[in-house]
């Protein structure tokens, strides 16, 4: 067997590649090949860590190790391939849990280096950016990629694969994690954002106004906890919420934080100088948020675009659509890829420069 230090031994029409994802509470695995993705499964763990109202990183990394080889037997079962057929193995190292992580990386590892072929380590962030290239409507770089998800957001100018600028990050939740926050005060189980969305849109969100905060302050930095105490008071200002009374908070905490994902977008756009706008993460599958950011973007000559919904959350096809973008411009995978629970994308490099 021979491992492939160099991608040019690596003809790329014949790559077929599995790919890894075990960041959080999602377990998953694709396969992906010179005709783009030829299959992914997902396997939630939402149920599992409801009653802990979040993610409890100890069951989550349990339930990957118990859960990932299964989905991959699925997936390769249904679509007629083998670990025969693999030439290269992909794997989200980061960032993330670090025990969830780790089950990914060891796997993936182990499977590569048991067939000889590649081992690539995704960013995860980098992933869900190019997402949106899964469908029919992705950009090519420059553009300005807002990623907005339960544990990330952030606004990053994308000048080519593997060139990131930070212009703007929360400062505390990040707006998945507050819209979660926010259906557990209304009553909502975990996870509560697409519950949340739901409940908002019965709702009239001028009733009760909550703040749209750092909006009045120049830059692209956000900040959503002090969103949320203020839904806090807010209701326990009322004598005894009603249905009514939820469903009109609801759609008043969405508006007020996609009223500033809008806004500091269209800031960051300006400051880069950019006419194209990715969004991706969980929280890009917000219809509220779409629509805004779609109505703003027509007014503005600027071009916006979203991954299918089933990308928006945490996925293997993902992981694999830029594995292997990486790979087709010139990416060397080395022997050892390590875990990193904290990775700023600013600190990762085009394809071929990694050292």
């Amino acid at each position: 067997m021979v491992f492939y230090q160099n991608v040019a031994q690596l003809p790329i029409s014949t790559v077929t590649l599995l790919a890894l994802e075990t960041s959080c509470d999602e377990t998953a695995a694709a396969l992906y090949d010179g005709e783009g993705l030829v299959g992914h499964r997902i396997q939630s763990q939402a149920d599992r860590h409801t009653r802990f109202g979040g993610v409890v990183p100890e069951l989550a990394s349990r339930d990957h190790a118990r859960d990932l080889l299964p989905l991959i037997e699925k997936l390769l079962c249904d679509t007629g391939k083998g670990l025969r057929d693999l030439t290269a193995v992909a794997a989200t190292v980061g960032p993330g849990l670090p025990g969830a992580l780790h089950v990914a990386h060891a796997l993936g590892q182990s499977v590569a280096f048991a067939r000889g072929i590649p081992f690539i380590g995704v960013h995860h962030l980098e992933a869900h950016i190019f997402s949106s290239g899964l469908g029919t409507g992705g950009l090519d770089p420059p553009f300005v990629a807002l990623v907005v998800s339960g544990g990330h957001t952030e606004l990053v100018a994308v000048r080519a694969l593997g060139r990131y600028q930070l212009l703007g990050a929360t400062r505390d939740d990040a707006a998945g994690e507050a819209f979660d926050k926010a259906a557990l005060l209304l009553g909502l189980s975990y996870p509560g954002g697409a519950a949340l969305a739901r409940l908002a849109r019965e709702g009239h969100p001028g009733r009760f106004e909550l703040p749209r905060p750092m909006l009045d302050q120049s830059g692209c930095e956000m900040s959503f906890s002090g969103l949320k105490t203020a839904l806090l008071y807010t209701l326990r200002a009322l004598p005894v919420p009603t249905s009514v009374d939820r469903a009109d908070l609801a759609a008043a905490f969405e508006t007020s934080v996609v009223d500033v994902l809008v806004e500091k977008s269209f800031r960051a756009l300006a400051q880069a100088g950019y006419s194209g706008l990715v969004v991706c993460g969980g929280v890009s599958a917000n219809e509220r948020l779409r629509e805004a950011l779609t109505v703003r973007a027509a007014a503005s000559a600027i071009r916006v675009v979203f991954p299918s919904p089933e990308f928006c959350t945490d996925n293997a096809a993902m992981i694999a659509h830029v594995a292997w973008l990486r790979l087709k411009a010139g990416e060397r995978p080395g022997a050892f890829v390590p875990v990193r629970t904290r990775w700023p994308l600013e600190s990762l490099t085009p394809p071929g420069s990694r050292a």
